[in-house]
C-alpha cells in the first residue's frame, strides 16, 4: 500500500483487442485463474484508493460485470465515440467528478457551488492489459510521484526491442520532454530504448486542465493521453519518470502469444514465491498454480500438476504427479495422486488416486480413501472409510470405518430425478454391488458379492441375492461349434479323458 492516499485509480478497459482474434474481450482473457482486468483491479486496490474507475466500451456489459464482480464498489465509465486513451481518461475523470459532486450534494454541503466540486489529489491511470503490474509497483510509482513534486509521473521501462511502444524523449539534463508514439516517431526517436509503459500518476487538476487541450492531430486521429505530458510541461508543471526495476513487469498483452508469455512469467513468479515459503515443487517447468491458490510449508507438489481457483494445500500434504485440482481443499498429510478434482474436500491423512475423479460436493473424511478409477459426486464419505477401486459414488452419505467393495455403483438417477443413498458406519459392501437409491444401509450391515440392493438394510443385517448356479455341460460345443472356444473345450476334454485313462491303468 502506498504511503500517500490516492484519490482515484482509472483503469482503461475500453479497447476491442482485435489482435486476440477472439469473441471474448481481450481484458476478459485469463491467466493464473484471473482475467486480465481482474489482475489490474487487484493491483489498483492494493493502493486503497478513494475511488476506482474502469473505462469500458467494447463488449461493455461483460467487461463492466467482471469489474463489478471483482470490486463491487467500482465506478463504470463509458467511453464515447471519440477514440484514444486521452478520451478514455477524460471519460473516467468525468465520472469521478460527477461522483464527487453527487457526494457533496447528498451530504448537504454548503459552500463551493456544485459545478466546482471535482476530484482532486493523485489520480493514477493504468491499463487492464498489463497483468504483471503489481500493487507494489504502482505504490513505488506513486511514491516517486510524491517525492518528486511532479504534476505527472509516468512509468517507463528500458527494453532491447521497443517495437510499437511510445518512446520517452528526454532533455540534455534527463528531464522528460514528451512521449512520441512509434507511428509518429522519427528514425532517431525509434532508436530510443526507454518506452512508455502507459501507466501514470497525475495531479488531478493538471490532468483535467491538460485533457481540455488534447487534440487529434496525429496519424491515428486519436486523443493521445501521451500528449498530456507535453501540455503539462509547457504549462510549467514538472514531469517525471519512474523506471520500472523489471521491464518484464510492464509488458502488455495484445495477442495470444503475449498472453501465453505473460502467463508463463506470472506462473514462474507464483512458484518461486511458494518455494521460498517452504513448499517443495519438484518440477516447476510442468507445474501451474493460480494466483488465488494457497499452500502451507512442507507440502509437496509433484510434476504435471495444476492447482487452480481457490485450491488450498495444507502442511504435509502432497499432490501429483499428473493431477488437476480446482477449488479443492487438501488437508494436512493427505496424498493425492493422478487425480482430477473440483469443489471437493480431502480430509487429513486421506489418500486419493490414482486415476480418481472427484466431482463437486465430494467430502472425504480423515484417513479415508478414494482409490483407482473411482468417481464421486455429492458424496460425504466418513473418516477411515474406503472406496478403493472401480466404483461410482453419487448423491450419497457414508459413515465411518466403512468399506465399499470393488465395482460398486450407487444408482442415484432413475431417468427423471436424483435420489440419496445413506450407508452407515462399519458397513461392508460386497464387490460388484448395485445400490439403488433411495436407500439406507444401517450401521454394521453387510452385503454379499454381486448383490443388487433395492430395499433398506437394517443395522447388522446381511443383504444378498442368492440363486443356484446353473451349469450346462457341452453348451459351447453345441451352440458355438467350430469356434476357438469350442476347440479349446474339446482339447480339454480329450486331455481329461486321457489323464483318466492313464489313472485307471
Amino acid at each position: 500500500m502506498s504511503g500517500q492516499q490516492i484519490s482515484a485509480v482509472i483503469i482503461l478497459a475500453a479497447g476491442a483487442g482485435t489482435r486476440m482474434n477472439s469473441a471474448t474481450p481481450k481484458v476478459l482473457h485469463s491467466i493464473a485463474g484471473r482475467s486480465l482486468l481482474h489482475h489490474a483491479v487487484v493491483a489498483a486496490n492494493h493502493l486503497e484508493p478513494n475511488r476506482l474507475v474502469v473505462v469500458v466500451r467494447h463488449e461493455r456489459d461483460a467487461v463492466a460485470a467482471e469489474a463489478t464482480a471483482v470490486s463491487p464498489g467500482v465506478l463504470i465509465a463509458d467511453q464515447d465515440d471519440i477514440p484514444g486513451t486521452g478520451r478514455a481518461v477524460y471519460c473516467g475523470l468525468s465520472v469521478l467528478d460527477a461522483t464527487a459532486m453527487a457526494g457533496v450534494v447528498a451530504a448537504g454541503t454548503t459552500g463551493a457551488p456544485a459545478r466546482d466540486v471535482k476530484a482532486e489529489g493523485i489520480v493514477l491511470v493504468t491499463s487492464a492489459d498489463v497483468p504483471l503490474v503489481t500493487g507494489d509497483l504502482l505504490a513505488a510509482l506513486t511514491a516517486g510521484h510524491g517525492e518528486g513534486g511532479n504534476a505527472v509521473t509516468m512509468l517507463t521501462a528500458r527494453v532491447p526491442n521497443p517495437g510499437a511502444y511510445g518512446r520517452i524523449i528526454r532533455g540534455t539534463d534527463g528531464e522528460v520532454l514528451r512521449i512520441v508514439e512509434a507511428k509518429d516517431a522519427s528514425d532517431a526517436e525509434l532508436a530510443i530504448d526507454e518506452i512508455n509503459a502507459g501507466i501514470y500518476a497525475f495531479d488531478a487538476h493538471a490532468l483535467r486542465t491538460a485533457l481540455a487541450s488534447v487534440g487529434r492531430d496525429n496519424a491515428q486521429r486519436e486523443m493521445y493521453l501521451t500528449d498530456v505530458v507535453e501540455i503539462v510541461r509547457e504549462a510549467g508543471g514538472r514531469v517525471g519518470a519512474f523506471v520500472a526495476p523489471d521491464a518484464a513487469a510492464t509488458e502488455g498483452v495484445n495477442d495470444r502469444v503475449q498472453l501465453a508469455a505473460a502467463a508463463a512469467t506470472l506462473n514462474r513468479g507464483i512458484l518461486e514465491k511458494w518455494m521460498r515459503e517452504g513448499v517443495t515443487i519438484v518440477d516447476p517447468t510442468t507445474t501451474w498454480i493460480d494466483a488465488d491458490v494457497t499452500l502451507e510449508p512442507d507440502s509437496v507438489v509433484y510434476p504435471g500438476t495444476q492447482l487452480l481457483g481457490a485450491t488450498s494445500i495444507a502442511t504435509g500434504a502432497s499432490v501429483g504427479p499428473d493431477t488437476t485440482l480446482k477449488d479443492v481443499e487438501v488437508r494436512a498429510n493427505a496424498r493425492v495422486i493422478r487425480t482430477h478434482g473440483e469443489l471437493a474436500v480431502i480430509g487429513e491423512g486421506a489418500t486419493v488416486g490414482p486415476f480418481s475423479y472427484l466431482r463437486p460436493g465430494t467430502v472425504l473424511g480423515a484417513d479415508g480413501k478414494i482409490g483407482a478409477f473411482v468417481e464421486t459426486k455429492n458424496a460425504m464419505i466418513g473418516a477411515h472409510t474406503k472406496v478403493p477401486h472401480l466404483s461410482y459414488v453419487g448423491d450419497a452419505t457414508i459413515g465411518e470405518h466403512t468399506n465399499i467393495g470393488a465395482a460398486t455403483i450407487f444408482v442415484n438417477y432413475d431417468g427423471v430425478g436424483k435420489a440419496q443413498t445413506s450407508v452407515g458406519s462399519h458397513v461392508r459392501i460386497g464387490s460388484d454391488n448395485t445400490l439403488i437409491a433411495p436407500l439406507t444401509v444401517g450401521d454394521g450391515a453387510y452385503t454379499g458379492a454381486g448383490a443388487i440392493i433395492r430395499k433398506d438394510v437394517p443395522p447388522g443385517a446381511m443383504a444378498r441375492n442368492s440363486a443356484p448356479q446353473q451349469t450346462v455341460e457341452g453348451w459351447v460345443e453345441a451352440r458355438r461349434p467350430g469356434t476357438a472356444s469350442a476347440q479349446a473345450a474339446r482339447a480339454a476334454h480329450e486331455r481329461d479323458s486321457s489323464a483318466a485313462t492313464k489313472g485307471d491303468a
